[in-house]
């Protein structure tokens, strides 16, 4: 609608601004002639009020114009980043998305405006020129005897500002991204000492953009002046000839001032130099807005998802990256209820995997089902609402931790908020909290073994019919993942869960362990029968340089060590004839058995601990 009232009023601007040499002419002819004075100047008048009002109108109209076509472009852009599965939102580094939809989306937003403005230019260019031939003949062949060579100049300058200008968005894109990673790991950077590194790293594309925007300023400079010389040869050639003709007694003298403005409307569009630069620049701030479009977003399904018990089936699987396969023709069913770990050594897919159970990306080969359905079938809501999921590290998102552990899931109330609490052994470094559950999210003094508990709240709450624990548990202590664990097993009995586990104790109290080797699946059984293989036992060895599996593990600053006793010691893993039983199911020494057994209630996983007051403060 805005554009559609600025489209109105520009082009009543041009048709004032076609009528206004006319009428001045007119005026300036009766003057002279003493005929039609009073009738001139009232047409003049009328002519004026209209423009000065439909300018006033269009420049209300193009605000306008342009904020609505901001807004629907950010909402666009948003909306497209967040359908697109997780290796598409990392094409991009965030702080580049951030430049593309805080800064290249405002300037993409005057397109509509720019190329309406362009189009009435155009239009009353054409209106000028052919008023001139009909002022006089040898008028008009005088004007275009010089355009041909302005519209060069103009098509140099504008191939060459568009190069100019993408170059420079991209190193204020590449600025912003450093920038943006340097903030996220602003700790590491102070840890390290390396600040000045680090600022010469952010500030290196700096050179760059000060080039890019020399020669920027410098091609536009050069563009004015040659063009405003050409401008003013094309006039005074004009007035000439129509000089000529006065004196000839073949044109009136207000023709004079008639060809005058005429010839100044009919040079409009090649004087719109700042007009040129806002449609350069809006064409590469388009061109950076479409690629981010440009990225396939997975198709959503519409078919609700039946009622079912959970299984969950990858059937021929195989994911490929830049650097090669991820997955591999992996073929894993897991039962309903079950409990099932994923081990493997660093790389070996196991994040992949944990993406694809809930449609967080889509598999490049193969199905995905649940319950026999393919995810890619399911419509995504119902999906949300069947998978739920908890990650290595968690963002919290709400105005205060109730909300964030409810998030997803806005209809849960106090008691299912802090009951989710409760199961992932949370609730009381929340209640230790001032301000309890009220407190804001970024105002949390949380280790990272704590922020992985709320994550963990945030998934438990959802009661969903598959819950998938990524890397969830690798910053808690061996006491509290231990117990954490516990909830998985018994506070969640005839729930789907699909675990990446890092510790013996996980995978022992598994009901089956995927153990995948090289984007492969090597391996599918109990972990009793999987520890009899010696490269299974090295999974589990007291130290991997890789990061991958490793225990024990160091606590975080806020959690309690556990004096949990390894599967394996200082040695090395155990041997292959050792036995299960001596050392608790398959491996887990005596010590962690006991650690791993706390009270659990119901189906929630809560524990039993009788409270005689509640003294949380602002409770959820």
């Amino acid at each position: 609608m805005p554009l559609t009232v600025s489209a109105v009023c520009a082009l009543a601007t041009a048709v004032a601004a076609l009528a206004l040499p006319a009428a001045l002419a007119a005026a300036v002819d009766a003057v002279l002639t003493g005929r039609g004075a009073q009738r001139a100047a009232t047409d003049l008048a009328l002519v004026l009020a209209v423009a000065v009002c439909a300018g006033i109108a269009d420049g209300i109209a193009e605000a306008s114009a342009t904020a609505s076509a901001t807004a629907a472009l950010r909402l666009r852009l948003v909306s497209h980043v967040l359908r697109l599965d997780a290796a598409g939102a990392r094409r991009f580094p965030a702080g580049e998305l951030t430049n593309r939809l805080v800064s290249n989306t405002v300037t993409a937003g005057y397109v509509p405006v720019t190329l309406l403005g362009m189009a009435i230019e155009l239009l009353t260019s054409v209106g000028g020129v052919v008023a001139l031939f009909v002022i006089d003949l040898w008028v008009g062949l005088a004007f275009l005897a010089g355009v041909p060579v302005g519209l060069v100049a103009m098509r140099v300058f504008v191939t060459r500002a568009a190069d100019l200008y993408g170059r420079y968005q991209d190193a204020q894109g590449h600025l912003a991204a450093r920038l943006t990673e340097v903030l996220t790991g602003i700790r590491t950077v102070r840890a390290s000492g390396t600040a000045g590194r680090e600022i010469t790293r952010v500030l290196a594309p700096l050179p760059e953009l000060s080039e890019t925007g020399h020669a920027l300023w410098r091609a536009q400079a050069r563009s004015v002046w040659q063009i405003a010389l050409l401008l003013s040869l094309i006039e005074v050639v004009v007035l000439a000839v129509t000089g000529l003709g006065v004196a000839d007694g073949r044109l009136a003298p207000g023709q004079l001032l008639a060809a005058a403005g005429y010839t100044t409307l009919g040079l409009a569009l090649l004087t719109q130099t700042d007009v040129l630069m806002e449609v350069t620049y809006a064409r590469s701030a388009a061109r950076r807005v479409w690629e981010v479009l440009a990225l396939p977003a997975p198709i959503p399904g519409t078919r609700p998802l039946p009622d079912g018990p959970g299984v969950l089936r990858f059937r021929g699987v195989t994911v490929v990256r830049e650097e090669g396969p991820v997955l591999d023709g992996v073929d894993v069913e897991i039962p309903a209820g079950a409990l099932a770990a994923v081990v493997g050594r660093s790389g070996a897919g196991k994040s992949t995997l944990a993406s694809l159970a809930g449609r967080l990306i889509d598999p490049d080969r193969g199905q995905v089902l649940l319950d026999g359905l393919p995810l890619t079938e399911i419509d995504p809501a119902v999906l949300r609402e069947a998978v739920a999921y908890a990650f290595e590290r968690p963002v919290l998102l709400g105005e205060d931790l109730a909300t964030a552990i409810a998030y997803g899931l806005p209809a849960a109330g106090p008691d299912t908020v802090r009951g989710a609490a409760r199961a992932a052994h949370i609730d009381d470094v929340i209640c230790r909290l001032p301000h309890g559950y009220a407190t804001a999210p970024d105002a949390a003094p949380l280790s990272g073994g704590e922020l992985q508990r709320l994550g963990l709240a945030r998934a438990l709450v959802r009661r969903a019919r598959v819950t998938v624990l990524d890397d969830a548990t690798s910053s808690l202590d061996t006491a509290t993942e231990a117990q954490v664990t516990r909830t998985l097993t018994e506070g969640m009995r005839g729930r789907t869960r699909l675990v990446i586990a890092h510790r013996v104790t996980t995978a022992a109290r598994a009901d089956l362990v995927i153990w995948l080797e090289d984007g492969r699946v090597r391996a599918i059984g109990p972990h009793r029968e999987l520890w009899a293989d010696p490269a299974y036992r090295a999974l589990f060895a007291a130290s991997d340089a890789s990061g991958a599996i490793a225990v024990p593990e160091a606590a975080s600053s806020n959690d309690a060590v556990s004096g949990a006793v390894p599967a394996s010691g200082p040695a090395g893993p155990a041997p292959a004839g050792a036995d299960p039983a001596r050392n608790g199911p398959t491996g887990i020494g005596p010590v962690a058995e006991r650690a791993a057994e706390p009270r659990t209630g119901g189906d929630t996983g809560v524990s039993e601990t009788p409270e005689t007051e509640d003294t949380c403060p602002a409770r959820p």
